[in-house]
């Protein structure tokens, strides 16, 4: 590591990089100008992570990574017909994704004829007749996949999701699937809502946090100014990563003067537990093993007894399996000293209100759920469930991902939701469960799926197995790309493709009635309005819901669901749908025009647990062995600090001290030198699942702290080496935070 990489996170380093991504992508004036509306009451929602907003804002509301997400989408570069017409889709294939996102703006839409070799220039009468007829000609509603990116937003959502029923399938995946569907499932079993139970006063309130698989400092930047403010009220915050992430070493909010100018930054984290990849089901056995054992040294005063007597369920199980447990298997699958694991649990001894927080270092394993339910047992022994201070916090990493599945975008959804539906809008919805991400990757690879339409993201590059993911894509009859700038997925196509471009989250929305607005929901549940305010990039755009109901109208028969057209003359009419069919959202249109918007119904919250047996409920899950074969490695990707999901803004990682470099391999100093490789070296990576290898080419050693047989790489870089077949029991996400590799000199 270098030496500016022990500097503290923040500070001038993010105000430096923040004014020259601006000034490049929109000029430092107007990119200042539509700065000040992010993350205010009558702005926009940032298009970046989905940490919720205080009470009380400033005037600068966002962080490093969201100025970047902002610039990039308010950049003044344009990707027209005239970027199509010099650049065969051949010759941006041998681009790299950085500079494909580095071009600009979609601006008209555009299609890929069969046989050709480039996009052309259609018109948008012309592009919805091509997907209306694609649609309509397959042999069945479920030929078809509608994947939904986490950008999107509630009103869009919900036209999507009641477009696909009544065309007549649930095949809905979303880029959930690939990362926070392990805490879905989980949470759901167990405390019987599948979203985080915690507010921001809860941050405020909390004695001890812990942050287990999550690096803010990168995906979730506005975080850290909660946790500078807990640390410096003496909450106790507690890291377990296998990387010690620099902005919880040491944090500087860049809008304090004296410790940007003197780069003095806070201390956040006391304790930081660098667990084995995936060690983290033995981890919290070891942590509650040693809780139990201070309950019985004090006589019973450690758990919460009334909270387990009333609230919970299969507790004697749980803590005979958890005496039972070893505590050599649990340091050895950890890899982290007894004395280590034991001081943990004396935090959360001492603490009487408890967060835990987590991201994808926990959900992207094969015992996926079984972590997120391993981190709710912890909770549950000391009632840290429904109670000022404490609670679950998973931290969703797009803007709108948990407001997407709110509108009803799932692939199996619950009777509930289809029958209001069905009462709603007079049909019968389809009741079969629908494809998620992976299995509609198998289904378009074995031909069984022929139109593939994406509403937001990069689905061929944030997916799983690369190489089988393009052979999927590439074997449909079409795909449909509905998005803002040029990414990889527009390039690996099906026979026939269309660019359908649509209007960012920053940009003015004008309709027939007017100005427009949309609406999104945090982490923490929180409804609230978002509007544009910037030019837009082309007067070709077409707002997302009004691209929904294009399709719609050129796909269903006359009469056939709401009146298209008027839904989107005025968002208010899709607000009032909302109202009728999804739980919560009575009086809808009225709420989001509260300047705080409103908050979600969470029964864990209340300690209402809409669970099979009525209550919080304790598992007992089995210690997961990693026991690697000699030259063997586990994998974990990850991504860089000048990365936002598959959007590379630069090829630099300032937090980890890499400059100008991507392909990288951060390797354990002892493990490089007893491979006998060298810092610098170009190695070619292997992963092996199933009988078959995985071949990733040209990554740089890079010595890093990081434990014994762990190696870290960058996303999506590295997906090349995730198995499609590698999946999280129950949730089906990808494994890949458990991809055990072998390493070679390129």
């Amino acid at each position: 590591m270098t030496q500016d990489s022990k500097k503290a996170a923040g500070g001038m380093g993010a105000l430096i990089s923040t004014m020259e991504h601006v000034a490049r992508e929109m000029g430092l004036w107007r990119g200042a100008r539509l700065m000040l509306k992010a993350n205010q009451p009558e702005g926009f929602d940032c298009p970046g992570c989905a940490w919720p907003e205080p009470a009380e804002r400033s005037s600068f509301e966002f962080c490093e990574n969201g100025a970047k997400a902002v610039a990039a989408e308010g950049t003044r570069g344009r990707v027209g017909p005239a970027f199509f017409a010099r650049w065969s889709i051949p010759e941006l294939l041998e681009q790299s994704d950085h500079w494909l996102e580095a071009q600009g703006r979609l601006t008209h839409p555009m299609i890929r004829r069969e046989g050709a070799n480039a996009y052309t220039p259609i018109s948008w009468q012309e592009a919805f007749e091509v997907l209306g007829a694609g649609l309509k000609g397959l042999g069945s509603p479920d030929e078809a996949v509608f994947y939904t990116s986490g950008r999107t937003s509630n009103e869009a959502a919900f036209l999507y999701q009641l477009f696909v029923r009544l065309f007549g399938t649930n095949n809905l995946p979303d880029c959930s699937n690939m990362c926070h569907e392990s805490s879905g499932r989980g949470l759901s079993e167990v405390i019987g809502v599948g979203k985080g139970t915690v507010s921001l006063e809860d941050f405020a309130r909390a004695e001890a946090i812990f942050i287990l698989g999550q690096n803010p400092g990168t995906n979730h930047p506005r975080m850290l100014t909660h946790l500078q403010e807990a640390a410096r009220r003496g909450c106790r915050i507690v890291s377990i990563n296998p990387l010690r992430e620099r902005a919880l070493e040491s944090f500087i909010h860049p809008q304090e003067v004296l410790p940007t100018l003197t780069g003095r930054g806070t201390p956040i984290a006391g304790e930081f537990v660098q667990v084995r990849i995936n060690g983290d089901v033995a981890l919290l056995k070891g942590i509650m093993k040693a809780v139990l054992a201070a309950d019985a040294g004090s006589e019973g005063a450690v758990l919460d007894r009334a909270f387990i007597e009333a609230h919970t369920e299969g507790f004697e199980d749980f803590k005979a399996a958890l005496e039972a447990a070893d505590w050599g298997e649990i340091v050895a699958q950890s890899g982290v000293e007894r004395a280590q694991i034991e001081a943990v649990a004396r935090i959360y001894v001492e603490s009487s209100a408890t967060i835990a927080c987590w991201a994808m270092g926990l959900t992207q394993h094969k015992n996926g759920v079984a972590n997120i339910q391993e981190v709710v047992n912890l909770l549950l022994l000391k009632g840290n469930v429904g109670k000022p201070g404490a609670g679950v916090c998973p931290v969703r990493g797009h803007s709108n991902v948990q407001g997407d599945r709110s509108m009803g975008i799932l692939s199996n959804p619950k009777a509930g939701l289809l029958d209001r539906l069905s009462a709603t809008f007079g049909f019968e919805p389809p009741r079969a469960p629908g494809l998620d991400s992976v299995e509609a990757i198998r289904a378009m690879r074995d031909g069984r799926a022929k139109i593939f339409v994406s509403l937001g993201g990069n689905f061929h590059s944030a997916t799983p197995d690369t190489a089988r993911v393009a052979e999927a894509l590439e074997r449909c009859a079409l795909t449909v790309q509905i998005s803002t700038k040029l990414n990889r997925s527009h390039l690996v196509t099906g026979r026939q493709a269309l660019i359908l471009p649509c209007l960012g989250r920053t940009e003015r929305d004008t309709q027939a009635s007017g100005p427009q607005f949309v609406t999104v929901e945090n982490s923490m549940s929180i409804v609230h309005r978002s509007e544009g305010h910037a030019d837009p990039a082309s007067d070709q755009l077409m707002s997302e819901p009004a691209i929904v109901a294009g399709i719609a109208r050129a796909t269903l028969p006359e009469g056939v669901g709401p009146d298209w057209r008027a839904l989107v003359e005025d968002y208010d009419r899709i607000r009032d749908l909302i109202a009728q069919v999804i739980p919560g959202c009575a009086d809808y249109k009225r709420r989001v025009r509260e300047p705080a918007g409103f908050v979600m119904p969470n029964g864990a919250r209340e300690r209402t647990w809409a669970t099979e047996g009525g209550k919080a409920a304790f598992t007992v899950h089995p210690i997961p062995a990693h026991d690697l074969g000699e030259g063997q490695y586990m994998m974990m990707t990850l991504r860089s600090h000048d990365q936002y999901n598959t959007t590379i803004y630069g090829l630099d990682d300032r937090y980890r001290g890499v400059k100008g470099e991507r392909m990288v391999v951060f390797m354990n100093p002892e493990d490089v030198a007893e491979a006998g490789l060298e810092a610098g070296q170009r190695v070619d990576l292997v992963s092996h699942f199933g009988g078959a290898a995985r071949v990733g080419r040209g990554f740089l050693v890079r010595p890093f702290d990081i434990p014994r047989r762990c190696v870290g790489t960058y996303f999506p870089e590295a997906n090349v080496l995730v198995p499609l077949d590698s999946v999280a029991d129950k949730s089906n996400t990808p494994a890949s935070k458990s991809v055990i590799v072998t390493i070679q000199p390129a």
